[in-house]
């Protein structure tokens, strides 16, 4: 209890929220590199995911292949990356090691959303005619959103939560919070500290669930199939992804 109030104290402290060292400032480091590596992680995996899971060829290797990473310690590749020549420059092994843990995640729900796109709908629309690109933006996209979605939820959390690694580098973010308060033996810092990361991390992941919800492309359509009790067919369904909004 003792480094509950203690935390709380330090928290509610306006010294410790200003200057270089301070929460606004480090809190600023910790967004910018966590958006930083997720936006390289969504260039790499998202295009590669769609485009395989559109072609259905060549996906379950590349998914194998980018789970691999999952099965090494973030922290591992961070020491590697530091002790290598880009330990000197600056906060690149972060960076690389961020968007290694990233792409998992992103990749394997992007290519299994393309995957398990309702077939009987996407033969309908390509029996309408429509090219691959039209079938990949208006129908296979759409109907992917929702584990693309929860596939770049997963990977912001984890970025947002992994990223306090970068103070144990040298680098920036609310994890230095933290390691300061270790070196200094100060635990109600610490916990303060962790306490900064998980808010940070439940407010990002609630923001991307209003997102989820107010840019879902196939928002208003399966209210107005709910509507009707799902009486149209298939072809009803196919004919309306097809269509603009």
């Amino acid at each position: 209890m003792d480094a509950i109030t203690g935390a709380w104290q330090w928290l509610t402290s306006a010294a410790n929220w200003a200057g270089e060292k301070g929460v606004w400032h480090r809190l600023g480091e910790h967004v910018q590199l966590s958006a930083v590596c997720l936006v390289i992680s969504c260039l790499i995996a998202l295009p590669v995911a769609l485009w395989l899971g559109h072609i259905g060829k060549g996906g379950t290797l590349a998914v194998n292949l980018s789970n691999v990473g999952r099965a090494v310690p973030t922290f591992a590749v961070l020491v590697l990356l530091t002790l290598s020549p880009l330990g000197k420059q600056g906060e690149w092994p972060t960076v690389i090691a961020l968007v290694l843990f990233a792409i998992p995640p992103l990749l394997t729900n992007a290519y299994l959303g393309m995957r398990e796109a309702d077939r009987d709908v996407v033969e309908a629309a390509r029996g309408m005619g429509m090219s691959g690109p039209q079938l990949l933006l208006r129908v296979e996209l759409p109907l992917a959103y929702p584990l693309i979605m929860t596939g770049l939820r997963s990977a912001t959390v984890q970025v947002v939560a992994t990223a306090t690694l970068a103070a144990l580098a040298g680098g920036g973010g609310l994890g230095r919070i933290i390691t300061a308060g270790f070196g200094n033996y100060d635990t109600p810092q610490v916990v303060a500290g962790a306490v900064l990361v998980a808010v940070l991390a439940l407010t990002v992941e609630g923001a991307l669930i209003l997102a989820d919800r107010l840019f879902d492309p196939m928002r208003g359509r399966r209210r107005r199939t709910r509507g009707r009790g799902r009486r149209g067919g298939r072809g009803d369904d196919a004919v309306a992804i097809g269509k603009p909004a």
